[in-house]
């Protein structure tokens, strides 16, 4: 830091946080676990292809990335995966299975030589996947999820529990996959086994409904000779929202509910006695975006670890007796969906709005909680991360609307006093989502140079409750739009932002309420649309995969009944009333979201004189991962924003924008 402080204007703060800091730090740990007294987890490598690796941390401290490239720890079921991985000791060694990205099959890793497949190569293509290992090393096998496409289409498509066996049998024949389910149920999650091997759980729901919004909770007792009985579900419903189900060590079923209104969590007895172990308001739970996730897992002396809060998640222990929760004391303030647990040991993923995302373990003995793995190690100095400020605004009726305020923010560097910061509101993917309070090199990338950001938290979003959740239902591209809105113009009047320079930027979800904004408001004098839905009749009706095929049914309303609505309200149809500059960002390889909604939304907006810019990037999925397609992202934005608002950015590429 200089001694002067300098007044420059904003947007032209010179700052070391570039595109490509930004997009190094990029992704986080996921998915940990504990293979004996090692615990392992999933990383991030957007400078290796964006792929993943595993990494393991021995008991004596020592850390070590296993599976070099081109190995990619990641599963396609629903596309959007889930737990990867899983592993035990046999014999005094780690034994572990993992799926690889690439070609979607399930290996064994010894940690010795080459990983060996455990499962088939398809012969429809990418179609046979697995997600949510559980081992029985007792059968010498792998119960998990099976996803198999049955034909061409993006819904030809059965889900089963399945059993795989170890010795590598059914590498070159899927005959030898022991079927443990029929396809009742459209989606489920892998089975976890209760303490004496008799019983099965697992989670289970059907088109239309999202997990979000109804699932079932199926248990089956299970044969000595690992044949699963006649399924029962025996909690759950088409209202009611169960978000993950395990054992405690005393046989007691624990699931996390949302029937009252919050994903609280529950009990049955092995008498069949049910009861609430900590009726609160706030969230035990949450959407299960990926198969596997965890927000509670039981310890061994009966207490459970807990993934909680309202608005944000912290670490805790509860105890059921009690229910009293006693949270982990440190630097956290986030949380994400995964535990493991051994003996008294918990590890879970914690970050805060001055740290990213680190791989944290509490002595459930001691209390004291440390980081074991991904530990934040600052790139610059701290005093360029931005202030964020926890902020509640008002919308239409006065209802709330949730927010995290990024104010522009250098040590050195301000504005003239008579000058307003532009702002970008970030709208969030989902959309039953949310975005969390943390520590975000992107976000600094823009607030460091005098721009400020907005995170809103709209009508719809994940963390506060069913009633706000369900928001959205059938008002998708109206309270989201009105929120984000709400959210700008607050700013603007209350003095905080510039209303002639306020911006709307998200990807997916948050694409589509970017569009939609552009659209349906004048409050934006410019937007950044990432892999967006632009058209929901299409989207709706066959041009996405199957796990949101029918999410629209409760978004906006079923399409046989108002295909009105899915007309109006699509901004691939009302390109006409699109008048601001915007950049569109594409991956080529997006199954979700496909290339083919923004090239129909770019052919509408032929001879419009827009000012505009598209970017497809080849190789790019649904949400990107490789580090320089981030660096031109992040630097495409810089230079809309700059050409929007009249800003000066030193050392940015120009966009170029077409008309």
């Amino acid at each position: 830091m200089g001694d002067q402080v300098q007044t420059l204007a904003y947007g032209s703060w010179a700052s070391p946080i570039d595109a490509a800091l930004a997009a190094a730090h990029d992704g986080h740990a996921e998915f940990v676990g504990f293979v004996g007294e090692d615990a392992w987890w999933t990383e991030p490598r957007p400078t290796e292809g964006g792929r993943r690796t595993l990494v393991r941390r021995r008991a004596d401290g020592t850390e070590e990335s296993l599976l070099p490239a081109p190995w990619n720890v990641r599963s396609r079921v629903i596309e959007y995966g889930g737990q990867p991985w899983a592993g035990t000791v046999r014999d005094g060694e780690p034994l572990v299975v993992f799926v690889n990205f690439t070609d979607q099959r399930l290996y064994r890793y010894d940690t010795e030589g080459e990983p060996r497949p455990l499962t088939p190569v398809s012969p429809v293509g990418g179609g046979l996947r697995w997600v949510d290992p559980q081992l029985r090393p007792d059968r010498d096998e792998v119960w998990c999820v099976l996803e198999e496409f049955t034909g061409d289409g993006p819904t030809d498509v059965r889900r089963v529990l399945v059993a795989v066996p170890l010795d590598g049998s059914a590498a070159q024949d899927q005959d030898a996959v022991r079927e443990l389910t029929d396809a009742r149920h459209r989606f489920v999650t892998g089975p976890r086994v209760s303490p004496d091997g008799r019983r099965a759980a697992w989670l289970a729901w059907d088109h239309p409904r999202m997990p979000w919004d109804g699932t079932e909770l199926v248990v089956a007792d299970v044969s000595e000779d690992g044949v699963f009985r006649e399924p029962r579900t025996v909690a759950g419903g088409p209202e009611e929202s169960i978000a993950q189900a395990d054992w405690a060590a005393d046989g007691t079923l624990l699931y996390s509910s949302d029937r009252t209104g919050w994903w609280n969590l529950y009990g049955v007895g092995q008498d069949g006695g049910e009861r609430a172990l900590c009726a609160r308001d706030e969230e035990f739970g949450g959407p299960l975006w990926k198969i596997g996730c965890r927000w509670f897992a039981p310890l061994e002396n009966g207490r459970i670890a807990v993934v909680h809060g309202r608005g944000a998640t912290a670490l805790g222990i509860l105890d059921p007796e009690t229910s009293e929760v006693v949270d982990t004391a440190g630097p956290w303030t986030e949380f994400s969906p995964t535990l493991a647990v051994h003996g008294e040991r918990v590890v879970g993923i914690g970050a805060s709005p001055r740290s990213a995302y680190e791989v944290v373990e509490l002595d459930v003995g001691t209390g004291h909680a440390h980081v074991i793995g991904a530990a934040h190690d600052d790139p610059v100095d701290p005093s360029y991360y931005p202030e964020p400020q926890i902020r509640t605004f008002h919308g239409p009726a006065g209802r709330e609307i949730h927010a995290h305020v990024y104010p522009p923010h250098h040590p050195d560097q301000v504005a003239p006093g008579d000058e307003l910061p532009p702002y970008v509101v970030w709208a969030h993917g989902g959309p039953t989502s949310r975005a969390p309070l943390v520590l975000d090199l992107a976000i600094a990338y823009f607030t460091s140079r005098g721009i400020g950001v907005a995170e809103v938290n709209y009508g719809g979003s994940t963390g506060h409750g069913r009633a706000y959740r369900n928001r959205l239902r059938e008002q998708w591209g109206v309270v989201d739009v009105e929120d984000c809105a709400a959210v700008a113009l607050a700013l603007a009047d209350e003095g905080t932002a510039d209303r002639g320079r306020l911006a709307i930027r998200g990807g997916s979800a948050g694409g589509w309420t970017t569009a939609a904004s552009l659209a349906t408001t004048d409050v934006y004098a410019c937007g950044t649309i990432l892999y967006p839905i632009l058209d929901l009749t299409a989207w709706g009706s066959g041009e996405t995969h199957d796990f949101e095929s029918q999410y629209l049914e409760t978004l906006v309303g079923p399409l046989a009944e108002v295909p009105g609505r899915y007309v109006e309200r699509s901004p691939s149809e009302h390109a006409e009333r699109i008048s601001a500059p915007f950049l569109l960002l594409q991956g080529l390889d997006d199954v979700i979201c496909p290339p083919t909604q923004c090239e129909r939304f770019l052919a509408r907006m032929e001879g419009r004189a827009v000012p505009h810019a598209y970017i497809a990037f080849e190789g790019e999925g649904h949400g990107f991962r490789r580090a320089d397609t981030m660096v031109r992202v992040l630097e495409s934005e810089l230079s809309l924003y700059a050409q929007a608002f009249g800003l000066n950015p030193p050392g940015i590429p120009n966009l170029e924008l077409a008309k």
